[in-house]
């Protein structure tokens, strides 16, 4: 049988699939609201470089949308907008629906910590007339990246007298910036010849943070000890009970002649985790139980008492589920979620480490990884064929733009997200989120479409 073209075309169009860009379907108007969505994700991941600021910047969202605090055992109903946070550096929000709790609850869990560097117990010292502080960095990052940059520091100090203190500096435009020294090439051969990964050693990202004595027997340290004194009230013995972290003093800017990426600090996962919360904030008296979590501690493993692997959010469930009368085994095994995380986008300059036919794009989409892990896929949870075809059925009757991916050749390398700890809790769960750039590095990129698709995805999902 000889086929037309028009029978070739529409047979393709039937049963073959094909990745869409966003733009063919976003027409000017709705291209409006794609940027007027960009700048407040802009603003927010500015205000949001630590997980404790994502946590302070949702709950302002959130009040101002009429969300009050939950604490365990609150009489609830339906309608109600609330919020729980958690230590001040996890934020779990959630909207009782109008139908039995025991059909399930629409989850979206995304993480709100970043890679960066944090300052250790004993940070302050001298050497050769200059001050430092000494680090341990946090999650994967490459250490030569963090080298000769414009650092900010952001963290909580707690006193001695138990009063807490707030820093950031290297923000505003009037503020110092710190730095992490880095070898002049005349002297770098031998640091060249090493392989990328050892050129720069942990121990070797110590943080410069000033040279001036204080007086002439060239007090530096105790200069530097004077001075945060004075601004903040700390000693040096304080810092044993802070949390103070190194991030790029780099504020998000558009990328490009035509503005359609964006490169920032902390894309993965706030490029996720922003979409989530605003999908919920905009919800109004849902059928379904809604719940957006912003957990903390992915990028080491989601453990501690503010990562996914705490037992937190099933809390939650629980209390809700006794106050409302339900069993809260049924409302895990009926409910839903979409684990908020960010995928690799393919990129053409180091393409033999991506498998094109299962990578993610930019410019198409939202991207659903169904599983994740490294090698064999160690570590996912493999999200089932009855799950993924219910989410696909939805985005494509919502006209949704989704695409699929992998995080690079099956033995190129992997990773993981909190998606294998919620299903361990009997709820059935596949990873969702924006493809990135540079992925891990102190500025990332990701496409203007991709992140207002993932919106839309969250608040259908919602639905």
């Amino acid at each position: 049988m000889e086929y037309t073209k028009e029978q070739i075309t529409e047979l393709k169009d039937s049963i073959l699939f094909k990745k869409r860009n966003v733009y063919e379907v976003l027409d000017e108007a709705e291209i409006e609201k794609m940027e007027a969505f960009c700048k407040g994700y802009v603003k927010y991941l500015d205000a949001s470089k630590t997980e404790r600021e994502a946590v302070n910047e949702g709950i302002a969202l959130a009040i101002a949308k009429g969300f009050r605090e939950y604490h365990f055992g609150d009489a609830v109903k339906a309608g109600d907008k609330l919020y729980f946070n958690n230590r001040g550096k996890e934020l779990l929000l959630f909207i009782i629906g109008s139908e039995n709790l025991e059909n399930g609850i629409r989850i979206s869990a995304a993480h709100i910590d970043s890679p960066r560097i944090d300052l250790k117990q004993h940070p302050l010292y001298e050497d050769a007339g200059m001050a430092f502080f000494k680090t341990h960095y946090y999650g994967g990052i490459k250490k030569y990246q963090w080298t000769a940059t414009p650092l900010a520091i952001h963290g909580t100090v707690m006193k001695s007298d138990g009063t807490v203190v707030d820093i950031v500096v290297g923000e505003d435009d009037s503020d110092p910036v710190f730095y992490i020294d880095d070898l002049l090439p005349h002297l770098g051969r031998g640091q060249s010849s090493r392989p990328l990964g050892e050129a720069i050693q942990g121990e070797q990202l110590n943080i410069l943070i000033g040279s001036r004595p204080l007086n002439t027997d060239g007090e530096i340290k105790l200069a530097i000890m004077k001075l945060l004194n004075e601004k903040y009230g700390i000693v040096e013995g304080d810092f044993m009970s802070a949390e103070l972290s190194v991030v790029p003093a780099f504020k998000a800017r558009d990328i490009g002649f035509d503005r359609s990426l964006i490169g920032g600090y902390g894309h993965d996962d706030r490029v996720c985790a922003y979409p989530a919360l605003a999908a919920i904030l905009e919800k109004e008296a849902p059928v379904h139980t809604l719940m957006a979590i912003l957990a903390d501690k992915e990028e080491v493993g989601s453990g501690g008492n503010t990562g996914m692997k705490c037992s937190v959010f099933i809390d939650l469930i629980a209390s809700l589920s006794k106050t409302l009368g339900a069993n809260e085994y049924l409302v895990r095994f009926n409910s839903k979620c979409l684990s908020a995380d960010v995928n690799a986008a393919y990129d053409p300059n180091f393409g033999d480490v991506y498998e094109a036919r299962n990578s993610s794009f930019i410019n198409k989409g939202v991207v659903m990884t169904k599983y994740t892990g490294s090698g064999g896929k160690s570590g996912t949870s493999d999200a089932s064929a009855e799950f993924v075809g219910y989410v696909r059925n939805m985005f494509d009757k919502a006209g949704i733009v989704w695409q699929t991916g992998e995080l690079g050749k099956v033995d190129a390398g992997g990773g993981g997200t909190v998606a294998v700890y919620i299903a361990e809790k009997n709820i059935d769960v596949v990873d969702l989120g924006v493809p990135v750039l540079s992925m891990h590095a102190p500025y990332e990129v990701i496409a203007k479409a991709d992140i207002y698709m993932a919106y839309k995805a969250f608040s259908v999902f919602c639905d």
